[in-house]
């Protein structure tokens, strides 16, 4: 916000005087607040700090202790440098004891050759200042206004911190109290550098206060959370580049005003505001979108869809799981696809909430077990888990504790759900040793998950590809042209009857096959008199050409039925 002791040297109005540094070049950095003309010897107490002093010198002391005695007055007071004309009172040089004096604390003592008019400097450093706050406030107003369109937009997370990164110049990461990643943007920089032992390095970073900055670091780092409770933390990382732009495209200064630097003896961090609106809008977001799954789990999500569509690179979701606490890379891999039973939702709003709850339910059941592994929803009735094991854990017993916690963590108050049965089928993938196949057991799990949905129940464990048998191979063949062909070639014509009709000889005779061929238990599940049951086999007879007396022409129907569920959506 306020120009520093270089830049006003560098003004035309001193730069007339010829001005040379003698003393605390180390401090040139500090920011001019205020220029105050006065050649009394006591001036200290008529500053409240970061002034620039111009003086003559014509009043100040000459014995040493005295003048050593108005440095310290001024460097206490926290001046932000010393400019001494020479003519008046010194001829061509400075008392060295003032000299010193500066040096020993570090106070900028500029003299100055030649005659200035000290009025001319302190208009050209006030017109900097006053240009400076303007720039600041209409900056201040563009991040406002900003923040403001994605609160009431209610901007996902990663589109908040994006903003924050752009107008920032620099990377910027939103973590959890776990220092786990949610979300980050790297700026333009690799973020392999960035995201490399984020925990370890984050964990080191704890300045004081709701927002600081580290001393040792240079981050910027502040809360996020509303109401007392605080969820995690926006950082933003390093030396920011570039000032800021404005929502316009068009260049400004920083909330802080001019380009400066972050270090240990730096001014207080320019990005502040910045970052503030930006935790800002990241919790009132997740205030106002408290049915929505968490950042944890749509970070989990968006890694899992990463994978499945081909969206994210093998080396981004190691590095992006590695910094969410899940490592990927050298670890056995399962897929694990979790798939509500029952019919679908009446409603969005009730697909969604069901499918968050039931998603929370499996990431509590993976931490219960202590595994490690990515989970979330991946449709309205689907959750996806890639479990990551080491080289001592078994495999079955993971897989079946799990299980177990999920059932018992989803089981109703009363025991089973209607009809028996867990209210989920849970179904794994072969292992994979490398991540780059983490998709091929991702997908296994889903097929083997489809086709167990439509088998029969298995209480408390879970599918694999041999569990599920035929209806396993119908499912992984279910895009060949050629089983899709063979299921019009055996039903195709009771399908049409069916549609033209509107009858429902396909579930007549799927009651029958299902049933081994027993027409008296068939015709009860059916909920059919014998007689009535009899002619609606007599009619899939005429219709399809068959003698359901046969057995291989029951195998060839039973197949196609099967092949029928898989191949239909």
């Amino acid at each position: 916000m306020f120009p520093t002791v270089a830049l006003v040297l560098e003004l035309e109005a001193l730069r007339r005087g010829a001005p040379q540094v003698v003393a605390g070049a180390a401090g040139l950095h500090r920011p001019v607040r205020w220029v105050h003309i006065s050649e009394l010897a006591d001036i200290a107490g008529m500053l409240h700090g970061g002034e620039l002093v111009l003086t003559t010198g014509v009043m100040l002391p000459s014995d040493r202790d005295s003048l050593a005695r108005y440095i310290d007055d001024l460097a206490d007071i926290g001046a932000a440098g010393l400019v001494v004309e020479l003519g008046r009172r010194y001829a061509d040089a400075l008392p060295r004891p003032l000299v010193r004096a500066a040096e020993r604390r570090g106070l900028p003592l500029v003299m100055l050759r030649t005659e200035v008019r000290f009025v001319a400097v302190t208009e050209a450093v006030h017109a900097h200042v006053v240009d400076a706050q303007l720039a600041e406030l209409r900056v201040s107003e563009a991040v406002h206004q900003t923040f403001n369109e994605l609160s009431v937009e209610g901007a996902e997370a990663d589109e908040v911190v994006r903003e924050v990164a752009r107008m920032a110049g620099a990377p910027v990461v939103l973590e959890n109290l776990s220092h786990q990643v949610l979300a980050f943007d790297p700026a333009g920089q690799a973020p392999e550098g960035l995201l490399d032992g984020w925990e370890r390095r984050s964990r080191g970073v704890a300045p004081a206060g709701r927002t600081g900055c580290d001393r040792r670091t240079g981050w910027l780092v502040t809360a996020v959370g509303a109401r007392g409770r605080d969820w995690g933390r926006l950082v933003l990382v390093g030396e920011p580049g570039p000032p800021p732009r404005s929502a316009g495209g068009g260049p400004a200064a920083g909330p802080g005003g001019p380009a400066g630097p972050i270090g240990p003896s730096g001014p207080p961090h320019r990005h502040t505001v910045l970052l503030e609106r930006g935790a800002a809008t990241l919790a009132l977001n997740r205030l106002l979108e408290r049915d929505r799954e968490s950042l944890e789990r749509q970070t989990h999500r968006t890694l899992l869809s990463g994978i499945l569509t081909h969206a994210l690179t093998v080396s981004d979701v190691a590095l992006r799981a590695r910094a969410l606490g899940v490592p990927l890379e050298g670890r056995r891999l399962v897929g694990v696809m979790l798939r509500l039973r029952g019919g679908p939702p009446s409603a969005a709003l009730e697909a969604q909430s069901r499918l968050r709850d039931f998603t929370e339910s499996a990431a509590l059941a993976v931490r219960e077990r202590g595994l490690t592994a990515l989970t979330g929803g991946l449709d309205d009735g689907a959750v996806g888990v890639l479990v990551s094991l080491g080289p001592p854990d078994d495999e079955h017993a993971a897989l079946e504790g799990f299980a177990a916690a999920l059932h018992r963590l989803t089981e109703p108050a009363g025991g089973e759900p209607a009809g028996g049965g867990p209210a989920f089928v849970m179904a794994a993938g072969s292992s994979v040793g490398s991540l780059r196949d983490a998709r091929r057991t991702l997908l296994e799990a889903a097929q083997v998950a489809d086709a167990a949905l439509h088998g029969g129940r298995k209480a408390g464990t879970y599918y694999r590809l041999p569990d599920v048998r035929l209806r396993g191979l119908l499912h992984l063949l279910r895009d060949d042209a050629r089983l899709q062909t063979y299921v019009e070639r055996e039903l195709g014509p009771l399908l049409a009857h069916d549609a033209e009709h509107g009858s429902d000889l396909v579930r007549i005779l799927t009651v029958y096959l299902e049933h081994g061929r027993n027409k008296s238990a068939a015709a009860d599940a059916a909920h059919l008199s014998r007689p009535s049951f009899y002619d609606r086999l007599h009619r899939v007879e005429r219709i399809l050409g068959v003698d359901l007396d046969q057995v291989e022409s029951c195998l060839s129907l039973h197949v196609a039925l099967l092949a029928l569920e898989a191949v239909r959506p």
